[in-house]
């Protein structure tokens, strides 16, 4: 496969060698190439692993995501050959846990098979099933995220509750709505969530019995019909600048638990606002911004 050619701003470009390219000059040595992006700043390391195969260890993943020691990053991604959609998609949190869904990893990889083919729409296979994506502008992804599920079993939680009003309270966090979008998702609706120490209470949320694979936690508050506010504290990652999926959950718990009745929400994350679209079907669309940092070599 040729080498892909991304663009970057004026009329810089920036090679990503072709997928299992370990070649480096002298200085450099040799390696595994990878690709810096981020999606309104949840940064990403990925992978192109269609030729060679790559399924690195826990402590690899860990160093690779540490500012401090690696590239640094929210998750490691390796696309890998998928015979249902034109690339898989395989994510890992910092701390080695393969999840199933990032809705800012899909438009990063989405954007990197869009630039490969020239073409505006891609499918990406990924363990919480195959989405479809499409260019929508510069540098801009839409990503349909599959079916939002309340079901319990779907969460998953540790016994059958009513997931609209689950009724856990953890100080000011009160009652949330748990959801699936291919990953489990908490949602806590409050008056204003500057005033919530979302940091400090989290972890005890994703320590709760309920959730045996933990949870992404959402603080949300309605700004208005159309407008939400969202801080969300990832699993393994702690608090992120933004998460496609936790925006998915909350502008689809807004809309269960009546808050709203729009279908189409800008929600704003601390990095920048992620467009959702509830469809009738129960489907969660998302659109926004995808970046581009730098490629290397691990």
């Amino acid at each position: 496969m040729p080498a892909t050619r991304l663009r970057s701003r004026g009329n810089n470009t920036a090679e990503i060698k072709g997928p299992g390219d370990r070649t480096m000059d002298a200085e450099s040595g040799t390696g595994r190439a990878f690709v810096k992006m981020h999606g309104l700043k949840n940064h990403f390391v990925i992978v192109d692993a269609r030729v060679a195969p790559y399924r690195p260890a826990a402590a690899e993943i860990a160093r690779i995501c540490d500012v401090d020691v690696g590239v640094g990053a929210d998750q490691l991604v390796v696309i890998e050959p998928s015979a249902r959609a034109d690339v898989f998609m395989r994510l890992y949190n910092v701390d080695g846990r393969e999840v199933e869904a990032c809705g800012n990893a899909t438009r990063c990889v989405a954007w990197i098979a869009l630039e490969e083919t020239g073409g505006d729409h891609v499918r990406i296979e990924t363990l919480a099933g195959v989405l479809e994506c499409r260019r929508i502008g510069e540098r801009q992804v839409s990503c349909d995220m599959g079916r939002v599920s309340m079901d319990w079993q779907d969460v998953p939680l540790s016994e059958e509750r009513d997931t609209l009003n689950l009724g856990l309270n953890v100080g000011p966090l009160v009652n949330p709505a748990a959801l699936s979008v291919g990953n489990p998702h908490a949602v806590f609706f409050v008056d204003d969530v500057d005033a919530i120490d979302v940091a400090g209470l989290a972890p005890t949320v994703q320590g709760d019995r309920l959730f045996p694979h933990s949870v992404n936690v959402g603080v949300a508050t309605l700004r208005s019909a159309d407008r939400l506010q969202l801080i969300v504290y990832e699993r393994g990652a702690g608090l992120t600048q933004a998460c496609g999926t936790g925006a998915c959950a909350a502008a689809f718990a807004a809309r269960a638990r009546g808050l709203t009745e729009a279908t189409q929400l800008t929600v704003e994350l601390p990095a920048g606002e992620v467009g959702i679209e509830i469809r009738s079907d129960g489907h969660a669309v998302m659109s926004g911004p995808v970046a581009y940092c730098f490629r290397g070599i691990l």
